[in-house]
Formats: structure tokens, sequence, C-alpha cells
């Protein structure tokens, strides 16, 4: 099936399937057992699509301030995944404004797209995405005084010549464990069924993590989660995510550390390259439809 067929097949499935979550896979007392011999977890959260240019209640800066203040953890740091020259996100002034109060605050600023649009980088042909990491690069480093190490592909979609161009730029490819499937702007952007879906996509990481599967970087598991920082549901309820996260870890049967979220712009990144994808070779997983959508041959 071509790019352009699952594209189409994704937007018919989404919303009928959006309803099918799956109770959490039930925890075994093998997998218990073999839990106890594992480090904590810890939460990697990142956000992407931002910052956001509205003038009017800006999700972008209520994640903020979210994350500075809650009763969680206060000063959570997080990775945001940007888009530099979209005229809806960075490509705006108040959106460049909110990237160096990204920076100031402590947070990773990582490369989305350079692009106007939400583009595809496998779409672009080699002097577009040459030309967009470089400008991407530039605009992060212009704030930040370094170019980015970190890169989520628009839509998780790579291949080995996007993966190769990213390398020659000294981006690390940081996909995901768990997604709030929140990446919707317009329509209905609410998701009654957060805390299954969470719960559930957890209980499968929970799996991995008693085989051994995931590492431990700085005395902890790193569990990365993906929202979107444009949809003003996930900024509204951003307090509440993170009372979430928490309760389905305790569903789930994991352990999570003293500080279950980063923290530490250093230890967050040093978390996240760990977390990212070494080669083309290597075999990924993301969450619901998303691996069936861009299936191991487009590796």
């Amino acid at each position: 099936m071509n790019n352009f067929a699952r594209a189409l097949v994704m937007a018919l499935l989404a919303v009928p399937l959006s309803g099918c979550i799956g109770p959490p896979i039930e925890l075994t007392p093998q997998t218990e057992q073999h839990l106890r011999v594992q480090a904590p977890i810890r939460f990697l959260l990142t956000f992407d699509d931002g910052p956001s240019a509205s003038s009017f209640w800006n999700p972008s800066m209520q994640v903020l301030d979210a994350l500075a203040r809650n009763p969680v953890q206060p000063g959570i740091k997080a990775v945001f995944f940007l888009q530099t020259r979209a005229p809806r996100a960075g490509g705006s002034e108040i959106g460049r404004s909110i990237m160096y109060r990204e920076h100031s605050q402590g947070h990773v600023l990582g490369f989305h797209t350079a692009t106007h649009w939400h583009t595809n980088h496998r779409f672009l042909d080699p002097a577009e995405l040459e030309q967009s990491l470089g400008n991407g690069a530039n605009d992060i480093a212009a704030i930040t005084g370094a170019p980015p190490s970190l890169v989520r592909p628009p839509f998780w979609s790579f291949d080995r010549r996007t993966f190769a161009a990213y390398q020659r730029h000294g981006m690390h490819v940081l996909l995901t464990d768990l997604s709030a499937n929140d990446g919707k702007v317009w329509g209905i952007t609410m998701s009654p069924r957060r805390r299954m879906n969470l719960t559930r996509q957890l209980s499968e990481v929970r799996e991995r993590i008693a085989g051994g599967q995931l590492p431990t970087v700085d005395g902890v598991i790193p569990i990365v989660v993906t929202f979107h920082d444009l949809n003003r549901y996930t900024a509204r309820h951003a307090r509440e995510y993170l009372q979430i996260l928490l309760d389905s870890a305790r569903e789930t049967g994991l352990r999570t550390d003293a500080k279950p979220f980063y923290d530490d712009r250093r230890a967050l990144e040093r978390a996240a390259l760990a977390r990212s994808v070494r080669d083309t070779s290597q075999p990924v997983r993301l969450p619901g439809l998303w691996d069936w959508l861009w299936d191991s041959d487009s590796h």
C-alpha cells in the first residue's frame, strides 16, 4: 500500500477506532517478578507542532504554566518539537517569543519542521529537505546557541534517505512510547477516553520493561510521552494528564522514581538521546495504528 493510500485509510479509521481501546494487559506474577529487578520509570514529556501563534488564550503558554506550577511535581522540563517557520507556530512573532521562553525556562528545543505546513519529510526532494533541516537548525541555534540534537519526523515518518539527512545535521530521531492521541487542532479535540488510552499503552510498555528491552539512564527508565501543545484541550487538562500518568503507572504495576518527571535539561536530553533511534535497521514501535501505517518496509 502506498503512502497516500495508507494516509487515507488512516484518516477514515481514526474516528471509529479511537473508541476501540482495549483494557490494560493483565499483570502476571511472572511479569511482576521481572519488574522487581528493573529500575523505576520516569516520564519524558514531549510536545509536537508548537509553539502556538494564538494571541487569545495561547495553549503553548498554558502548557508551560502547567509544567512550571502543578501539584504533582513543579518545575517539570519537556522536549518541544518545533515548527520553526509555520505561520501558525514558530514563524510568527508570538511563536518566536514562546520558543525563547521555552529555552529560558530550561526546556529542550527539538526540530519538527521548517516548512510552511506540517510537511512529511519523505515527501520533500533532497534539496528541499536539506534546506528545511538547515533552516530549522539555524532557527533553533539562534535561540539556544547550538543546533538541535533531537528531531521528531512529522507523522513519525522517516526512511533511510531522511534518516541519513538527519544524521548529517547531527539530529537524532526520537519516537514515543505513549501518545495522548491529541494531535488535532480543528474539530473534535477532546479525549474522553484519555485515561484508558494511556493506561492501555503503558501496560504494553510495561511488558517491554519486564523483558529488559528499555535502557536505564541515570538510574531510571525513561518513558517517552507525546502531547501536542497546539491543542487547547490538552492545554486545559495538562495538570490532569500528569496525574493520569502517575495513576496509570500505579494501575499497571510500574514503580515511578521519586521524581516521576524530568526537572533538569541536561538529564532530559541525555535520556532522550538514549531513547533515540540508532539506525534504520533498528525495529521501532509506535502506539496504536502508527506501526501499521509506517510499517518496516518504509524504513
